[in-house]
């Protein structure tokens, strides 16, 4: 009777995942031939799926209650989103959607850990912050469970960030005016200081480094890697709250939704090549994998801004939905 129950799961098992690749069409077959950008709307629980060539809305898709950020498996084939829920009623869940089939396959329910937010993908696991919980978890979507879990001890840990070289992650923590870099593997929790609020977080290509943005003093701090130490820190704005490197390494973006700015630096000089109006509070960013455009979240506006990163222009824009914020790419 054992052998008969293991033998059923596994085959259970192989169905599944046979069922994943035959019912799941790529995204050129959805109607999208470059790719697809992926934009979260807080206040109408929604993915939006959009075609980057036409800026035009593919389809929405449902989410967990105000979902804030989303990333993708290593295949573009399922998105992963936080739903982190409101002031009244904190979130608990994670929705894993199918891309081409544009549904939401399950809500994972993360049980007493509240307040999912940062979130992506490293090595085929989902990483994720818990703010409420002061921690951050890793999902296993082949297992379909939470397989690990760590404190961070920090108020407000928010987003997070992993090296594609070593795994090590680095999260923003709010409340603590700190960075924790976290080495999953041995679970060694440094804390790094850093200045007041500091929330929008990226890694260069190369790994050395990670720009972390302070939302309360404008201020940005550069902290190397390998010694997990600030190396610098750079006066940004007003209130910069996200951060995203161009794929070749040489620019940082820095949105600041007070000043209604798309802030662009020169990475290796740390000097500011250009600031970019776009109004309508921007918050979340991504930047296409060939670096020609950027897609930014503008909140309060309810639009996505398009820019072209070659002569740093506002080329368009277009509706996804309600406050969008959080925002992926899938080739």
């Amino acid at each position: 009777m054992k052998v008969s129950t293991i033998a059923y799961r596994a085959a259970m098992s192989l169905l599944f995942a046979l069922t994943l690749v035959v019912g799941s069409s790529s995204i050129s077959s959805a109607g999208i031939d470059q790719g697809a950008l992926l934009v979260l709307n807080k206040s109408e629980n929604t993915l939006a799926i959009i075609d980057p060539s036409t800026l035009k809305v593919v389809a929405r898709v449902p989410t967990g209650e105000a979902p804030h950020e989303v990333t993708v498996s290593a295949d573009g084939r399922l998105a992963f989103v936080s739903n982190y829920g409101t002031g009244e009623r904190p979130g608990n869940s994670l929705s894993v959607i199918d891309i081409a089939a544009r549904k939401e396959l399950k809500r994972v329910d993360l049980g007493a850990l509240i307040r999912p937010h940062g979130i992506t993908e490293s090595n085929g696991k989902i990483f994720f912050t818990i703010e409420g919980s002061r921690a951050v978890a890793r999902y296993d979507p082949i297992a379909s469970r939470v397989d690990w879990i760590m404190g961070t001890g920090q108020a407000g840990t928010h987003m997070i960030v992993a090296s594609r070289t070593s795994g090590k992650l680095f999260t923003a923590n709010i409340g603590s005016n700190t960075v924790s870099a976290i080495e999953v593997g041995t679970s060694k929790v440094t804390q790094i200081a850093v200045g007041k609020g500091p929330e929008g977080i990226a890694i260069s290509p190369d790994d050395r480094e990670v720009w972390v943005a302070h939302r309360q003093d404008g201020a940005l701090s550069i902290i190397d890697t390998a010694t997990d130490k600030v190396k610098e820190t750079l006066k940004v704005g007003q209130s910069p709250i996200r951060v995203k490197f161009t794929p070749d390494g040489k620019r940082v973006l820095v949105s600041d939704p007070q000043s209604g700015e798309v802030i662009v630096f020169d990475a290796a000089a740390r000097k500011e090549v250009e600031r970019i109006k776009v109004g309508g509070s921007p918050v979340g960013m991504v930047i296409t994998p060939d670096g020609h455009r950027a897609f930014v979240a503008r909140s309060q506006a309810n639009k996505v801004s398009v820019i072209n990163l070659d002569d740093l222009t506002v080329t368009g824009e277009f509706e996804p939905g309600l406050q969008p914020d959080g925002l992926a790419f899938v080739k």
